[in-house]
């Protein structure tokens, strides 16, 4: 058998089964190295191929595709440095969970740790920050090498899309030459499917909670983000039974279609509330049941580390269960699925808690739906209630993610928020975006970034010169790192600006024309209405400047004005 027979069909089993596993998406960065499996992807109909010459930013696109479509998407990239610039998105896979297939083509074993050019020890290179690493064998006549690396490539896929999702990496070794032949139709697979597991709680477990809930007088739930693919209806059908009060994270996308019967419970403005002390005293409660991660609320998790609830239940698809305060008391390994319809409820709540949850949030959003500056909070407010219906919002950490949390209140409309939220880095935000919304194509989608977040990932623009691409982009422009503001390292002025604030005084005009974007630039709060103007373009750049003292500043009266009136009730 020729070599390039048997490279083609080493390279087309890979192909071959991943398609039989469900793939669909294929993210490739050119290079020489992997030109055999570039080939064949690029030559097989059952895949959507994305192009993006920044490893980088090709990998975070990838982890958008995959965290739209709640499945994984394939990276694809040369030998060498390429690989270690997937790291910071397989970080966020990792963390965020979220299911992506990482590729590496790589120098056969004669060329390593020997002087060979773009030839770096990939060997388990993202450590612990993948489920689970393969090295494959070079491309070969033996019998069992084509059915050993259609199996693995269908175990990569599993592992990658069983609870809790995240990133696989398979190192694959070629010699050259590197070039095949191009095959009209993949060849059949032997292993016919892997079938997921649901993960269920014991019924220990159930009864436990079941105990806990009858005797819970003072109690609340706490849902966060969670994981990808979950439905929302057993959470829904649980608070309809419970009737307490559900602190509910923006990442969840349970502030939004919310089911008219279950709106009195949800609480969305619960991180201005805990910012007050007189409220934290009438709000320490015996129980809480959390679902999903932890909240972006850092007051959330103050307030329960220093009141430490008689009972804290986590609930996640992962042993490992998240409780960065441990204040945690139970864990309970399941996905969210039936068994919440099956759950014995009694409910015994203290019906003047729940009162005092449902006024104070009365009281602060009467405040938020009312809020009278013109700064970054301001435009965020008018973005939420001006988003048009079906419509997405992708959102950067640091500040921007802080507002939505803020200023999205309770509501009917279809509207869904997401962000990278599993290592909190403004890295990398733009690509995903990108990829999320082509992941997304019937819904319209919007990001909202902040100036560093977006000077840190322009080349994510390259993406639109290689596939069409379709996405509003905000750039919240305050010259620096405006979340530094609110913090401590604000009180002390020498050296703040040189380290924190980092002004560039850099504006994005520039950026839109390289890339020929609308272009829009919104000064002034009174110019408001530009964010939604018409346009005919894909591809829209709009730069909001705003001050970063003023956004401090207004931020912190609209906590005294909420504060000032909860303590009046109170009192």
């Amino acid at each position: 058998m020729s070599e390039c027979k048997i490279l083609t069909d080493y390279v087309y089993k890979i192909v071959a089964s991943l398609v039989q596993n469900g793939v669909e998406d294929v993210v490739i960065s050119p290079g020489s190295r992997s030109t055999p499996l570039a080939y064949a992807f690029a030559s097989t109909k059952e895949l959507n191929i994305y192009r993006q010459v920044d490893e980088r930013s090709a990998a975070f696109f990838a982890l958008g595709l995959a965290k739209a479509k709640g499945k994984p998407a394939v990276l694809l990239c040369t030998s060498g440095t390429a690989a270690a610039n997937y790291f910071p998105a397989i970080v966020e896979a990792k963390y965020a969970r979220v299911p992506l297939v990482v590729i590496t083509a790589d120098r056969p074993h004669e060329l390593r740790e020997v002087g060979a050019p773009q030839a770096i020890n990939q060997l388990d290179l993202y450590g612990k920050h993948v489920k689970w690493f393969a090295e494959f064998p070079i491309p070969d006549e033996y019998h069992q090498t084509l059915p050993f690396i259609e199996r693995h490539v269908a175990r990569a896929v599993s592992m990658a899309n069983t609870h809790p999702f995240g990133p696989v990496h398979i190192n694959v070794p070629f010699r050259e030459p590197l070039l095949i032949d191009f095959m009209d139709e993949l060849p059949k697979s032997s292993f016919i499917s892997s079938f997921p597991s649901s993960i269920i709680p014991s019924k220990e477990a159930m009864n436990a909670l079941s105990s806990i809930i009858r005797e819970t007088k003072k109690g609340f739930m706490v849902i966060g983000e969670l994981a990808l693919g979950t439905k929302h209806e057993y959470l829904w059908s649980l608070i309809r039974k419970l009737k307490w009060p559900v602190l509910v994270e923006s990442l969840s996308n349970m502030r939004a279609s919310i089911p008219e019967d279950c709106m009195e419970y949800v609480i969305a403005t619960y991180d201005a509330l805990l910012k007050c002390d007189v409220f934290k005293q009438h709000a320490a409660c015996d129980t809480v049941i959390r679902f999903g991660g932890q909240p972006i609320s850092k007051f959330l998790t103050i307030f329960l580390t220093e009141t430490q609830p008689q009972n804290y239940v986590v609930i996640d698809e992962d042993p490992l269960f998240r409780d960065s305060s441990s204040v945690s008391t139970h864990s309970i390994h399941a996905s969210i699925g039936p068994w919440l319809e099956e759950l014995e409820v009694h409910s015994a709540m203290d019906e003047g808690y729940l009162n005092l949850w449902q006024r104070a949030e009365q009281i602060a959003m009467k405040h938020i739906q009312t809020y009278s500056e013109q700064d970054e909070g301001a435009f965020v407010q008018y973005l939420l209630e001006h988003l048009p219906e079906k419509s997405d919002l992708f959102v950067s950490n640091s500040m921007p993610i802080r507002d939505i949390d803020t200023f999205l209140l309770p509501t009917k409309k279809d509207i869904q928020i997401f962000a990278n939220r599993g290592a909190n880095g403004i890295d990398g935000v733009m690509s995903t975006a990108f990829g999320f919304s082509k992941g997304r194509g019937n819904r319209e989608t919007y990001l909202l970034i902040g100036d560093l977040a977006a000077l840190h990932d322009l080349n994510a623009f390259l993406l639109t010169r290689y596939q069409p691409c379709k996405l509003t982009v905000i750039v919240l422009n305050n010259d620096g790192g405006g979340i530094f503001s609110y913090l401590s390292q604000a009180t002390v002025k020498e050296y703040y600006e040189d380290l924190f604030g980092t002004p560039t005084a850099l504006h994005f005009q520039e950026v839109a024309n390289m890339y020929e974007m609308d272009y829009i630039n919104i000064k002034h709060f009174d110019e408001r209405e530009k964010l939604f103007e018409n346009s005919e373009q894909p591809l829209r750049l709009i730069e909001i400047t705003t001050n970063r003292d003023e956004n401090v500043q207004a931020h912190r009266r609209l906590w005294q004005q909420i504060h000032l009136e909860l303590k009046e009730w109170l009192h």
